[in-house]
């Protein structure tokens, strides 16, 4: 397994943007497709979005398409997760996870090392 380390969450006004990143400790990821997750307080945990390094496509969640973005530095030690226009309902946990398989799916069994989670609320 590789060890995820997620950061940038935080505290953010309904309209903000914030950035999450992902990075796995002294080692890139351009091997693994690449999933995020959130989980809402009291709810299961929901995919948002994935990256398939297969077939270079992304994909959304429709509640998030158009308002979050993934992306990766050049040097593809790090995976981001942009998040703009923030609604109150986006407030969760955010993991990042990598992908046990050739294909990219919103099931969380379909992917194992997961990040440690970060926070991201958002106030309306």
């Amino acid at each position: 397994q590789v060890q995820l380390v997620s950061s940038g969450g935080g505290l953010v006004q309904a309209g903000g943007s914030l950035r999450l990143s992902c990075a796995a400790s002294g080692r890139t990821l351009d091997a693994y497709n690449m999933g995020w997750f959130r989980q809402p307080p009291g709810k299961e945990r929901e995919f948002v979005a994935a990256l398939n390094r297969n077939t270079g496509s992304i994909h959304y969640a429709d509640v998030v398409k158009g308002r979050f973005t993934v992306s990766e530095d050049n040097a593809k030690m790090t995976v981001y997760l942009q998040l703009t226009n923030l609604k109150a309902e986006d407030t969760a946990v955010y993991y990042c996870a990598r992908g046990r398989w050739r294909y990219v799916t919103g099931d969380p069994a379909d992917y194992d090392s997961w990040g440690q989670g970060s926070q991201v609320t958002v106030s309306s």
